[in-house]
């Protein structure tokens, strides 16, 4: 190797790719720093949606319980009363009269402009180094042919990895600064998983899809917990009819499989 091509190495390829690495590991930590710890649900909120998976549970094993026919007959009633008085309801059983709640404006929501400044903060810092990478591969090492791949590639590979280079009589395996920079940008997210984990914030395809300046999205219709109830005490009702208790006749079972009978 030419002293050339190993000053090219040294003091391009090698810092460029360096860079990078520590980069997203940086973005990543700074991301973890700037969100906030998870809001615990209210008492009431929590065991309105937790009354609502209880039955989801007894429906789901109804067809072969584990549950006895008079303890399962039992909670099943005494849900689908629950249900029909409103007794797990949030705001308590509703009144004659009273018109269902509109959903919560984002607006006037400090929760919901605390997430979406949160979602702001964490978009600007996985786009705003990229940003700065770019300008500075762009300043001082425009027009730089770092590395040539070890395989052979078609005609149509050249634009894409020889960024910032026009000479159409260059092998197309050479590789340019601008183009390693975009090679990293996608090729450290397995190097990324390893180090950081699955679930990182250091993955660059986010930023891709990512803008700091998007609107939020509309929050979706909030959920009317007493249509759900009631619906879900008709399910209840629906599942009585299908109900099967897995430990009938198992003394039987048991003793013909052993032939004791």
């Amino acid at each position: 190797m030419s002293s050339n091509n190993a000053q090219i190495r040294d003091w391009v390829l090698f810092p460029i790719t360096l860079v990078m690495i520590l980069v997203g590991i940086l973005r990543h930590y700074i991301v973890l720093l700037l969100q906030s710890p998870p809001k615990t649900l209210p008492r009431e909120a929590l065991r309105e949606q937790r009354a609502l998976t209880r039955s989801q549970v007894l429906r789901s094993s109804a067809a072969n319980s584990p549950i006895p026919p008079t303890y399962y007959k039992a909670i099943s009633r005494h849900l689908s009363e629950a249900y029909e008085a409103g007794t797990y309801l949030k705001d308590g059983p509703p009144k004659e009269g009273d018109a269902p709640k509109p959903p919560p404006n984002p607006i006037s929501d400090p929760a919901a402009m605390d997430g979406m400044m949160a979602g702001m903060k964490t978009q600007m810092v996985m786009m705003v180094p990229q940003m700065v990478i770019m300008g500075w591969i762009n300043f001082f090492f425009q027009g730089f042919v770092l590395i040539k791949l070890p395989f052979p590639l078609t005609l149509g590979f050249k634009s894409m990895l020889q960024r910032g280079i026009e000479t159409p009589d260059m092998d197309v395996r050479w590789v340019s600064s601008l183009s390693w920079y975009f090679l990293n940008f996608f090729g450290l997210n397995g190097l990324y998983r390893l180090i950081l984990g699955g679930d990182n914030s250091a993955d660059s395809s986010r930023d891709m899809t990512a803008s700091p300046f998007a609107a939020p999205q509309a929050p979706g219709q909030a959920q009317d917990y007493n249509k759900l109830f009631k619906a879900e005490k008709d399910n209840l009702q629906f599942s009585e009819g299908v109900y099967s208790w897995v430990g009938e006749g198992v003394e039987d079972r048991v003793l013909g499989r052993y032939g004791k009978i």
